[in-house]
């Protein structure tokens, strides 16, 4: 094996939802490698300031600042990027969002916030990318899938049922396009402390609930996805996909 089969230098890697939370720790590792990333987010004003912090850190970094639930504004900044910096390498669909409740209390517009974000954004980021993927016969896509993906809890109805249709989702995606030479896969996070789950680890109650079911006794760190991210993004995952992968403690073999 080629020692820099793990080396990201010359790579345009475009990470969705990066301007915090797991996004803006995976585009932060995807960099250290060598990556060019693109920071994408709503809020222009983040999107540019943590573009500011790799940038101060040595990193190759540029701003991408769009809504990824919106297909003219996904074709638009696909192209923009296109034009200001070269075709995209790497696709990280990490954008997501929660909506609590019991199934029969969700309102139609939170079900629809969440399928949007989660799933069908995933799909319209690919179909924009994926083009110029198939011209070159060379790609890769990550989607960040979840726990839920595999199994329930009370009041995740519309993010469970996001993220299962987002890990069939990169299976179809392996089927339709790994003729091509591109690598389609998935990262299920278990429990990690992040902006959407700090309420959850701050309840006394939830937080005895993680640590007692997951076999690690804790919560991850957002850092400890980078590993996984850097080798779905490299040459050492040439003929890897297809597959989603747990970083959970040991949640998912204590099932």
């Amino acid at each position: 094996m080629n020692r820099n089969c793990f080396d990201l230098t010359g790579k345009n890697a475009l990470v969705t939802g990066s301007s915090r939370g797991l996004g803006r720790t995976l585009a932060g590792c995807l960099a250290r490698q060598g990556a060019r990333v693109i920071i994408n987010g709503t809020n222009k004003e983040l999107v540019c300031q943590r573009v500011a912090e790799l940038e101060k850190e040595g990193c190759l970094a540029a701003s991408a600042p769009f809504d990824v639930t919106n297909e003219e504004a996904v074709r638009a900044g696909i192209a923009g990027i296109k034009s200001r910096i070269g075709a995209i390498d790497i696709l990280v669909n990490n954008a997501g969002i929660q909506r609590r409740g019991p199934l029969h209390e969700i309102q139609r517009e939170d079900w629809d916030a969440v399928l949007q974000v989660n799933l069908t954004a995933a799909w319209l980021m690919a179909k924009h990318v994926v083009r110029d993927m198939i011209e070159r016969r060379q790609g890769k896509i990550i989607n960040i899938c979840s726990l839920m993906s595999f199994a329930g809890r009370p009041s995740t109805g519309p993010y469970a049922a996001s993220k299962g249709g987002l890990a069939m989702l990169t299976k179809a995606m392996t089927v339709d396009w790994a003729q091509y030479n591109i690598q389609i896969n998935g990262i299920a996070p278990g429990y990690f402390i992040t902006d959407m789950t700090r309420p959850l680890a701050e309840d006394p109650q939830f937080d005895s609930w993680v640590k007692l079911r997951t076999p690690a006794q804790r919560w991850g760190k957002p850092e400890e996805l980078g590993g996984l991210a850097v080798f779905f993004a490299s040459a050492a995952s040439d003929f890897v996909t297809g597959q989603i992968v747990c970083v959970d403690g040991g949640w998912t073999a204590n099932l």
